[in-house]
């Protein structure tokens, strides 16, 4: 087992290190998050080459009009009174 330039004792001392510092009750829950965190950087990234290689979603209404989206007109900052 060889990563990069390390051997099997420069790896086992960093182990040894990261227990004395974490605790062997905190390397679980640790290792758990990292898991997580890893597993939702990859789904963002497949999200994202999804949304980038699929074509948009047509809209097909007939007449041409478009939706009010209510959330968008509550954003809206009201217009300044230039008479008043």
């Amino acid at each position: 087992m060889n990563f990069g330039n390390f051997g099997f004792g420069e790896i086992l001392i960093i182990l040894v290190i990261i227990l004395l510092l974490f605790g062997a009750k905190r390397i679980p829950e640790i290792a758990g998050s990292l898991g997580k965190g890893i597993n939702e950087f990859k789904r963002n990234i497949t999200d994202a080459q999804k949304s980038i290689t699929d074509p948009a979603p047509r809209n097909d209404r007939v007449g041409g009009a478009t939706p009010v989206d209510e959330a968008s007109e509550e954003e809206r900052p009201e217009p300044k009174r230039l008479i008043g």
